[in-house]
């Protein structure tokens, strides 16, 4: 992966995992580098459903495939805003 494509990735996974936070409601206690990283994750899944059900890749803005990684970036969110604070 070049360094190009690091910056991405992360970049996609700040505003996915940001989408994922404003869907919820309320305060998640979770930190920025726990959301870009739940956030790199639910785009990598999403992307990786979409493809599964035959959505991705068609020509303009994948709707279905960002709903996917919306909706996972915010049970990715809900999961780790939960563990921490159990502790």
């Amino acid at each position: 992966m070049t360094i190009s494509g690091i910056i991405t990735a992360i970049v996609i996974g700040a505003i996915i995992g940001a989408l994922g936070r404003l869907v919820l409601k309320g305060k998640q206690n979770i930190s920025i580098i726990a959301t870009i990283l739940v956030g790199i994750v639910a785009a990598l899944i999403g992307t990786w459903l979409a493809s599964l059900l035959g959505v991705a890749d068609t020509g303009g803005i994948d709707w279905i495939e960002l709903a996917l990684q919306i909706g996972l970036a915010a049970v990715g969110v809900s999961i780790v805003a939960g563990s921490s604070r159990r502790r």
